[in-house]
């Protein structure tokens, strides 16, 4: 079996995940986040769609983590992400992050916004 290392381009993979935190590039970030091309940013849960709205045009793909179980996203919510171009996929916090990061290493245009667990 031949292994490859994973890099990564822009984007910061996570590293891991806690009660209440992520770690992103091995620093600790409290509370939900959105990790793109742009970097890592504080999000503001399922009621600030205008931050991943910015990200139409960066991103094929937007995971979101609903925490520590799957929810459903709020109709408007999934409604204007949709309006604008964006594919979604929900899944619980860890799986989304786990998902991002894979197609992130394989060069893909992905976000990821996840409320912590």
């Amino acid at each position: 079996m031949r292994l490859n290392e994973v890099t990564f381009t822009d984007a910061v993979p996570v590293d891991g995940y806690g009660p209440g935190f992520f770690r992103v590039g091995g620093q600790p970030v409290e509370g939900a986040i959105c990790l793109s091309a742009k970097g890592t940013q504080s999000w503001g849960g399922f009621d600030d769609a205008a931050m991943l709205l910015a990200l139409a045009d960066e991103i094929d793909v937007l995971f979101v983590g609903t925490g520590g179980e799957i929810a459903h996203l709020p109709g408007d919510l999934r409604s204007a992400l949709e309006e604008a171009g964006i594919g979604v996929e929900v899944m619980n916090s860890p799986s989304a992050c786990r998902t991002y990061n894979v197609l992130l290493s394989e060069g893909r245009r992905v976000a990821v916004a996840a409320l912590p667990v």
